[in-house]
């Protein structure tokens, strides 16, 4: 009889355990959902207001909250781009991880950018205008008077993993079936347009490449959310309790 119950005590918090995994599982997937929503928005943010890069724009408020909402996409980017990953890892294969490695090296190096962009620049205006003038040519592809070291390297590998990992990654998506399909093939249409946008005046290239792949990642984002909500919604303790009489009735 002690011999039962104790399996039995094993048996139950093994099945408690598995249920809080499985609502912890359900929370980030919830949470990486509202994040890959969060960066979409932040893409359409910076899409519609992003500021011509002239050191004339530097010092207004509407270039420093930009590039703050810049910073942001970053760490909202990267959150979301794993919960998107991890949902579709079985069924998006190698296209899959590697858009996910390029678009997520892609907001680490954003993150940074848009850090110096947001907070040290305005500063800099000032004191050093050859400086603020050479970095943001960097962005334009006017030659540079100030020796920025790596800078110019980063930015220039930054374009790339820009095209290739949403068109990878939106490709793996369509072919997945996991997540909504139009909202894959969205984010691929956007990666195709990000250097058509390059041919455009400044006041759309920021529109073109920015707001379509805003909009494929909250619709990806929301069909995430929403499915992990619903199954996190199910009455598991309710299974629980039941397998819990199987096995003392055993």
């Amino acid at each position: 009889m002690n011999a039962k119950g104790n399996n039995s005590i094993k048996e139950s918090k093994a099945i408690m355990s598995a249920s809080v995994l499985m609502r912890l599982a359900g929370v980030s997937a919830m949470l990486a959902g509202v994040s890959a929503m969060l960066a979409g928005l932040c893409f359409i943010i910076i899409g519609m207001f992003h500021p011509e890069n002239v050191p004339s724009s530097v010092t207004t408020t509407i270039w420093v909250n930009v590039h703050i909402v810049a910073t942001a996409l970053g760490f909202f980017g990267l959150f979301g781009m794993a919960g998107l990953y991890a949902r579709q890892v079985e069924k998006s294969g190698w296209m899959g991880l590697t858009g996910f490695i390029l678009l997520s090296i892609w907001f680490v190096l954003i993150t940074g950018f848009s850090f110096v962009e947001a907070f040290i620049l305005p500063h800099l205006a000032a004191e050093s205008p050859a400086f603020v003038e050479s970095l943001l040519g960097m962005f334009t592809g006017v030659p540079s008077t100030v020796d920025l070291g790596v800078l110019p390297m980063l930015w220039n590998i930054s374009g790339p993993m820009f095209i290739l990992g949403p068109l990878l990654f939106g490709v793996a998506t369509l072919r997945a079936h996991v997540l909504p399909r139009w909202a894959g093939g969205l984010l691929t249409l956007a990666a195709v347009l990000i250097p058509i946008g390059g041919m455009f005046p400044h006041e759309y290239q920021a529109k073109i490449a920015m707001i379509p792949i805003g909009l494929a990642m909250t619709w990806l984002g929301t069909a995430l959310f929403s499915e992990r909500r619903e199954k996190a919604s199910e009455v598991v303790p309710g299974k629980v309790i039941s397998q819990l009489s199987q096995t003392e009735a055993k």
